[in-house]
C-alpha cells in the first residue's frame, strides 16, 4: 500500500479559494537582481513547479519584485495543475483616474499572462492623499468585470482598512508584518477582521531568517555580515523591539520547544503565528535557484503549541519592546523600518494633495482650497496659514468628488477627516507633531470613545489641546466634524 507525498495544511482565504497555509513569497527575486541581471527565467519558473508539487500552490509578489511576475507567468503556461498567483500594485500617490487604475491592472495581466488576477494587493504610501479611496473603488469595478478575481490590501492599517470596509469596498485579505518580534498584528487589526470577514496573510515571520537556529548564540552581526535586503529590514524591526539579547532570549525559548517536537526553531515561529485566528496564511520568502526550505516548511503542520509552549514563549517575550503605531506605519512614519532604512526622503517625492495659494493684498497669509463650492459661495477656506499659525476649518467626510465617506460609521469618517488635516497643514509647510488644538464635535454621544481612540491614534504623541462636544446635528447628516489648529516651529 503506497501513501500520498505530506502536502501543507490549507485554508479559505474566501470562498473558493483554498490556499496552502504558507505561501512563497518572491520579494527575494528583486534582491537576487539587484546587479542588474535577471533570472534565468525558464529556470526560476521551474522552482516555482517544485514548490507547487510539493504542494506550496500559492505565490506572492508584486510589480516591484524584479522579473517576478514574469517569472510566474512563464510558470502558469507550463503549470500542469492549477496554482494561485497574487501580486501587488504599488502606484505613487495621485491622481487614480479610471485609466491610470485600468493601466495599472492592465500591465499585471499582461506580464502574469493571465484573464484574470487571482489576487490584486493595492499599497498606498501616504493616507494624507486620498486617491486611494478612488483607487479601490476603480479596482472593485474592474473586480465586477472580471479583470480581478479577489481584492485584498497590503500594510493597511486598522483604521484605514475600516474606511474601505465602511465604504463598501469588498476586500478579503490584508497583508502585513506580524511575527514574535513584531505583534502589532494581533491587537485592533486582528479582531477588525474577524468581525468583518477579511483574513490576514502575513509576512516577517521568519524575520528574514533570523528566526532560525543559526542565529542562537551568534554574536550581533555588524552591517557588513549583511548582505540581503530581508535580514538588512528585519534588523531594524530587532533592534526597534529590543535588540539582540531579546531575540536570544526568545530563540532559546524557541529552540525548547522545537526540541520538545522534533522541529526546527524556524517550525515553532511559524506555528507560532499561524495559530492567531485571524491569520489565514504566512508568507516564506524563496531564493529561488539558491536554497530550498520546503521539507522544513512541511514540519510546520505537524504539531501543535500547547499551553506550556505558550507559556514558555510568552516568559522570553515580556522584554519586546512594542513596535511603534499599527501595522504599515513603517513605511510612512519613523522609525522607517525597511530595508533601505528613512524613507522620508522618498515620501518627500510625492505630490501634495492640497496646494497653498497666497491670500490677496494679505501678505503674509496663505490658504488652503478643498475645491468645494461652499467654500467660494460661504467665502472661507480649507485652511489658512498667517505667519507660523495655522487654523483648518471644520472638516467632514467629504470626499473630492462631493461624496459622503463612510456613512453611519464615526470612527471611520474621523480616519478620514484627521487625513484632510493633515494634508492641509502639510500644503502650508506644517506636520500633524505642529497642531496644538483639535476641537471634535460629534452628533451622537454614544459615537465618543470610538472618535476620540481615532484621535489618539494620530495625536497620542503630541497631545494637543482638546474638546469633544455632541451637537443636535451636523449640517449633511455626518457623525463628526473636526476643527485644528497647528503652530509650525520657526526652525
Amino acid at each position: 500500500m503506497t501513501t500520498s507525498p505530506k502536502k501543507p495544511e490549507r485554508a479559505d482565504l474566501t470562498d473558493g479559494l483554498n490556499i496552502p497555509r504558507i505561501v512563497t513569497g518572491l520579494w527575494q527575486v528583486a534582491d537576487m537582481e539587484r546587479g542588474g541581471e535577471e533570472l534565468a527565467i525558464d529556470a526560476a519558473a521551474a522552482e516555482l513547479g517544485h514548490y507547487a508539487d510539493a504542494g506550496f500552490d500559492a505565490f506572492d509578489m508584486a510589480d516591484h519584485y524584479g522579473s517576478a511576475e514574469l517569472i510566474a507567468g512563464r510558470f502558469l503556461e507550463q503549470a500542469s495543475s492549477p496554482a494561485h498567483v497574487f501580486t501587488k500594485w504599488v502606484p505613487e500617490p495621485g491622481e487614480m483616474t479610471a485609466a491610470v487604475v485600468r493601466a495599472g491592472v492592465q500591465e499585471r495581466l499582461e506580464r502574469l499572462g493571465v484573464d484574470s488576477i487571482d489576487l490584486l494587493q493595492f499599497h498606498w504610501w501616504q493616507f494624507e492623499h486620498p486617491g486611494y479611496l478612488d483607487a479601490m473603488i476603480e479596482l472593485d469595478r474592474l473586480r465586477q468585470d472580471g479583470l480581478i478575481t479577489h481584492l485584498g490590501l497590503t500594510n493597511f492599517d486598522t483604521n484605514h482598512l475600516r474606511v474601505l470596509v465602511r465604504h463598501g469596498i469588498k476586500v478579503i485579505s490584508n497583508q502585513v508584518s506580524f511575527s514574535l518580534i513584531d505583534q502589532r498584528a494581533a491587537g485592533d487589526l486582528s479582531q477588525f477582521c474577524l468581525d468583518n470577514g477579511i483574513r490576514l496573510m502575513t509576512y516577517g515571520s521568519l524575520c528574514g531568517g533570523l528566526l532560525s537556529k543559526r542565529w542562537l548564540g551568534h554574536p550581533e552581526p555588524s552591517d557588513n555580515d549583511i548582505t540581503d535586503w530581508s535580514k538588512m529590514k528585519y534588523l531594524r524591526f530587532i533592534a526597534a523591539a529590543g535588540g539582540w539579547q531579546v531575540l536570544q532570549d526568545i530563540l532559546a525559548a524557541l529552540d525548547d520547544v522545537a526540541e520538545k517536537h522534533g522541529v526546527s526553531i524556524s517550525n515553532v515561529a511559524s506555528r507560532w503565528v499561524l495559530e492567531h485566528p485571524a491569520v489565514a496564511a504566512i508568507i516564506v520568502g524563496a531564493r529561488l535557484g539558491e536554497r530550498d526550505h520546503r521539507a522544513d516548511n512541511l514540519a510546520v503542520f505537524d504539531f501543535a503549541l500547547d499551553e506550556a509552549d505558550l507559556d514558555r514563549i510568552k516568559a522570553a517575550s515580556e522584554k519586546l519592546c512594542a513596535l511603534p503605531g499599527d501595522c504599515g506605519d513603517e513605511y510612512r512614519r519613523p522609525p522607517f523600518l525597511t530595508a533601505s532604512g528613512d524613507l522620508s526622503h522618498h515620501l518627500d517625492t510625492f505630490d501634495k494633495f492640497y496646494t497653498a495659494t497666497p491670500v490677496p493684498q494679505r501678505a503674509q497669509r496663505q490658504r488652503v482650497d478643498s475645491g468645494s463650492i461652499w467654500e467660494v459661495i460661504c467665502g472661507f477656506s480649507r485652511a489658512v496659514r498667517e505667519g507660523n499659525r495655522i487654523l483648518v476649518s471644520g472638516t467632514t467626510a467629504t470626499h473630492s468628488d462631493g461624496t459622503d465617506v463612510c456613512p453611519g460609521d464615526a470612527a471611520g469618517q474621523t480616519t478620514y477627516i484627521l487625513d484632510k488635516i493633515a494634508a492641509s497643514i502639510s500644503a502650508l509647510g506644517g506636520a500633524p507633531g505642529d497642531v496644538v488644538r483639535t476641537r471634535i464635535y460629534v452628533a451622537r454621544e454614544a459615537d465618543w470613545e470610538d472618535v476620540s481612540r481615532v484621535h489618539g491614534c494620530y495625536f497620542g504623541e503630541v497631545r494637543p489641546a482638546n474638546t469633544l462636544i455632541v451637537v443636535a446635528g451636523l449640517i449633511g447628516g455626518y457623525l463628526v466634524e473636526i476643527e485644528a489648529e497647528a503652530v509650525v516651529d520657526d526652525g
